[in-house]
């Protein structure tokens, strides 16, 4: 597997923290809020993010999966190809919405929506947090919470067309995410407001955008 994805995959993770912020800070502020008495926050939120980042890799397996069976289909259609290509355009999607100049990604976020309406009051029923792996739990649930960047990155796990790899990819994106989450859950404001930053969002969006028009010229030349 090319270690650019991977990387692309972790810059993805960690230049759309104001996006995380948005989909998973409300969740992650509440279950810090709940802990009982002066009980410290971090192994709470190691604890939450590992189950979400496990979710995340799950879903990367399974996404591998289904382009290896695709695969199978080779001789008659380009479908290595194909789905290289579209992964590749899933980056150049992102690169323009972190950037700020385009909301289509957004428009995948409600394909989950049947999905999460089922899995949403088992969250609920997870607070207030009490214990480890309640919040281990907790995070296994709001790993399927319905997300135009995770649903861009698995896109690019399925075109893998392995299980392992396209595990790799969505593991590798969920360690990006870490960063800004566990600062989310410690109340650091100040990085929020960096990451919702114009030319911060712009620059971040160049450069997965980029990693995205790499793909595409791979493909043509």
């Amino acid at each position: 597997m090319p270690e650019l994805s991977l990387i692309s995959a972790f810059l993805v993770g960690l230049l759309g923290g104001g996006h995380c912020v948005g989909m998973c800070g409300g969740i992650v502020g509440a279950a810090t809020i709940t802990l009982p008495g002066q009980r410290p926050q971090l192994p709470f939120l190691f604890a939450y993010n590992t189950g979400r980042i496990a979710s995340y890799t799950m879903a990367g397996v399974l996404a591998g999966l289904i382009g290896a069976s695709g695969f199978f289909l080779d001789h008659v259609l380009p479908v290595e190809k194909i789905l290289y290509a579209l992964a590749s355009l899933m980056l150049v999607v992102l690169g323009l919405y972190l950037a700020g100049w385009w909301q289509g990604v957004l428009v995948l976020e409600r394909a989950g929506g049947a999905l999460w309406k089922r899995l949403q009051p088992l969250s609920k029923k997870l607070l207030p947090l009490r214990s480890t792996p309640q919040a281990i739990a907790l995070g296994l649930v709001w790993g399927w919470l319905p997300c135009g960047l995770v649903y861009s990155v698995l896109v690019a796990a399925m075109a893998t067309g392995s299980a392992l790899h396209g595990g790799m990819l969505m593991l590798a994106f969920g360690l990006g995410t870490l960063p800004t989450l566990l600062a989310m859950g410690l109340a650091a404001v100040r990085l929020k407001r960096f990451l919702q930053n114009l030319w911060v969002r712009r620059v971040s969006g160049l450069l997965v955008l980029g990693f995205g028009a790499i793909g595409l010229a791979r493909l043509l030349f």
